[in-house]
């Protein structure tokens, strides 16, 4: 299971990079239009800081410190630095997963993030849905916004 989950969120975040680089015009990343509220850069932001602090700080016992404020309003940050936060958003995904037993993910997740107690395995879960819904809305976004 946990290289299974290893593989997915890589996946995932591979695609989430192949996303950011297929914009035509970078300045688009940031920008938002009439109900969409969330530019795919800052959704980018988003999942990197989630990742970085479930996955990373709380099971990989890194030394990373989540702002989840500034994952929303930063903006215009340039693409080759959303591509290096990914990167290295993966690296710590391998990281702190192959840490992890089988055992590991049978144990109840230590933060009640979802406001209810549930093992590491199902929050490990929930992020790799979290991550795909978001994933699914930046590709939306390229689509309706980078047109030329």
């Amino acid at each position: 299971m946990i290289q299974s989950l290893q593989s997915l969120f890589v996946r995932d975040l591979t695609k989430l990079k192949t996303e950011i680089e297929a914009y035509r015009n970078e300045e688009v990343i940031w920008q938002i239009d009439k109900n969409i509220s969330n530019s795919a850069g800052n959704l980018c932001l988003h999942l990197v800081g989630n990742l970085n602090h479930f996955v990373g700080a709380i099971l990989g016992n890194s030394d990373y410190v989540r702002n989840r404020e500034l994952e929303f309003s930063q903006k215009d940050i340039p693409r080759t630095e959303l591509i290096g936060q990914i990167d290295s958003t993966i690296e710590t995904i391998n990281r702190s997963l192959e840490k992890l037993s089988a055992a590991d993910l049978e144990q109840e997740f230590p933060l009640e993030s979802l406001g209810y107690k549930m093992t590491t395995g199902y929050f490990l879960i929930h992020l790799f849905g979290h991550l795909g819904y978001h994933l699914g809305q930046i590709n939306y976004h390229r689509r309706l916004l980078d047109v030329e």
